[in-house]
């Protein structure tokens, strides 16, 4: 469809545009080795439009009259501004404009889409009614595990991070010469994921732990050229990834089978057809199991191994690089991000050297400018969306940048022995309630664990449902396995009197006295197996060793800001999925605790707020 383009008079507008616009062209230019070429504009002239999309002086004629409406603080553009782009188009009003631009036959109705149908809020009304939905979710200690955790945001990452504009609305760094803070952080996130798992490469986040499964399942599978079409997967696996590899396997012509490894593997007429294996590390039920002769064998077959796992428990745990996984992926929100009812969250992704060229998800590399100063780009560019189009295995919506930087930051502010604290804080707290709950009656079915524990609790009048009754009645979640087992998950943010409620809950299903903290004995040992203690080192690059005080971490990230262009400094001429024009009232609420503090298993009558905003929206849409 054609636009219609007629000639006018010079309007003034566009004059001061274009002479502002000249200088920053030219910088822009000269990190790029280009020329540059300044076209002169013609004249157009300023029509009166019949409606404007468009920011115009308000006249407030109504006493009672909102102030703070979202039209008048965030569309860019003034009433004038707006016409000198409708008449330099050849249109006489928006509606004329819409009319041509929108296809008819999709061109909804005014009378079905208007303020009367969805009435618009002022950002103080948004902000109300953020609240009335806040307060509909219920804030319960929540222990379910299943890939999801209390987060620690720390502060100086949250306000500066998270909360910062610098930082969350930014383009995707497809011009490196405006990117370099961010890119440098990426890097870190990539250094991060490759020592911990101890694999070769690692990208620069995918979207979440499920889908993270699916792309592994499908590289496997390509990487084979489709002759094996059989995908193993470990019964200890997550549900939520087993129904997106469901979902993902059918599109592929993928068999998905699920069942115990290590049976499987002895059938070789079974394993002849298999292209690759998924196990979970720790599972699901907290077993840590040792999975290097599952790899040997699963290697003796021609297909790959692939490992979920768990970025704090591997500070720990002997890597899955170093017991013969080919790939390695998982859920980095454990790093400083909050729940926020299942995300987002960036999930991170690992391979060995063989495996970097069909690695999904965007790659940053470390080069040199133009004056030989290190800078960072986008690496194996040929694998982006930019270059490959739909044939890529890169593009803008196969990462979470923010969610990354910050996980990556976590990394940097608690350095390698800060991680190692963390996660041993977070194991004896676990062995203690193993071992407390042995002095109840009760028993474990994981003998091996890092932070979870599945319970029997068949001793209890009334099994699983009976104890979790107790539990919501003290304002906790826990994880229903079956009628008669219990999952709990222990993180960084359980404090002395946390463990106790925890501990006092399975008393009273047993009719036990309650403990106190008098009672907490610190264990000497750790409860996985000593094969797979890690023994390598973790972290080791100055940059995870340095900025470990408020102050120097706060220095760190101004100084990556300031490498950045952002809407802070100037709107970015691109088209993007960014939340760049989210708006600071939008942004609010996603750091009350209200919202971002809710596991997205809980009960859902603890989560009415948000499944509010999910109807709404489906509604609306």
């Amino acid at each position: 469809m054609a636009f219609k383009y007629r000639p006018s008079v010079v309007n003034s507008a566009l004059q001061r545009a274009q002479k502002a616009a000249v200088p920053c062209l030219r910088a822009t230019a000269a990190l790029q080795h280009c020329d540059v070429k300044v076209v002169r504009t013609r004249q157009v002239v300023v029509p009166n439009a019949s409606r404007s999309f468009s920011t115009s002086v308000p006249r407030w004629t109504d006493p009672f009259g909102s102030l703070d409406t979202f039209q008048d603080r965030h569309i860019g553009p003034n009433a004038s501004e707006a016409d000198v782009m409708l008449n330099a188009l050849g249109y006489s009003s928006m509606d004329e404009f819409i009319s041509d631009a929108v296809p008819r036959h999709i061109q909804v109705a005014p009378e079905l889409i208007s303020n009367d149908v969805i009435p618009p809020l002022t950002e103080s009304e948004m902000i109300k009614r953020a609240r009335q939905l806040a307060n509909k979710n219920k804030v319960y200690r929540s222990y379910i595990g299943m890939g999801y955790h209390n987060a620690v945001v720390p502060k100086v990452i949250q306000r500066n991070v998270f909360e910062n504009p610098a930082w969350y609305t930014q383009y995707t760094p497809y011009q490196p010469e405006i990117a370099q803070g961010r890119l440098e952080s990426l890097v870190n996130f990539q250094t991060m994921v490759t020592s911990l798992t101890g694999l070769d490469i690692s990208n620069a986040s995918l979207l979440d732990e499920a889908t993270a499964a699916a792309e592994a399942m499908v590289m496997t599978f390509a990487s084979l050229n489709g002759k094996k079409r059989i995908f193993l997967v470990d019964q200890g696996v997550a549900p939520q990834t087993l129904s997106v590899l469901r979902t993902r396997a059918k599109g592929f012509g993928i068999q998905l089978v699920v069942r115990d490894i290590q049976s499987a593997l002895e059938d070789k007429e079974f394993c002849a057809d298999v292209c690759g294996v998924l196990v979970q590390y720790p599972d699901v039920d907290g077993e840590v199991k040792d999975f290097e002769a599952i790899a040997a064998k699963t290697h003796s077959y021609g297909a790959f191994v692939t490992c979920a796992t768990d970025l704090l428990a591997l500070t720990l745990l002997k890597p899955p690089g170093e017991w013969g996984a080919d790939i390695a992926f998982g859920n980095s929100a454990r790093f400083g991000v909050p729940m926020g009812y299942g995300g987002p969250h960036a999930a991170f992704f690992s391979v060995t050297e063989k495996l970097k060229r069909k690695m999904p998800g965007r790659l940053v590399g470390r080069s040199k400018d133009a004056n030989g100063k290190l800078a960072y780009r986008l690496a194996l560019q040929t694998r982006e969306q930019h270059i490959r189009r739909e044939k890529a295995t890169s593009n803008i919506c196969t990462s979470q940048a923010l969610l990354a930087n910050m996980a990556a930051m976590y990394a940097v502010y608690h350095g390698s022995s800060g991680l190692k604290r963390i996660a041993t804080k977070v194991h004896n707290l676990t062995q203690i309630l193993k071992n407390k709950l042995e002095a109840l009656g009760y028993t474990t079915t994981n003998k091996a664990f890092f932070d979870t524990l599945t319970i029997d609790v068949s001793s209890v009048t009334g099994g699983s449902s009976a104890l979790l009754q107790i539990a919501l009645d003290r304002g906790i979640n826990l994880r229903q396995v079956d009628e008669t087992h219990v999952g709990v998950t222990l993180d960084e943010s359980v404090l002395r009197q946390d463990l106790l409620d925890i501990v006092n809950i399975f008393a009273t299903a047993v009719g036990a006295p309650e403990i106190d903290a008098a009672s907490i004995v610190k264990p000497s040992t750790v409860s996985y197996p000593p094969a797979l203690q890690r023994q390598s080192e973790i972290l080791p690059h100055p940059v995870f060793n340095t900025h470990h005080s408020e102050t120097e971490m706060l220095r760190y990230l101004h100084s990556l800001q300031a490498k950045d262009l952002s809407l802070c400094h100037s709107m970015i001429p691109l088209g993007s999925c960014t939340m760049k024009l989210n708006s600071t009232t939008s942004m609010v609420p996603l750091s009350w605790k209200e919202f971002s503090t809710i596991h997205p298993f809980v009960p859902l009558d603890q989560a009415e707020g948000y499944a509010e905003i999910i109807k709404e929206l489906e509604e609306d849409l």
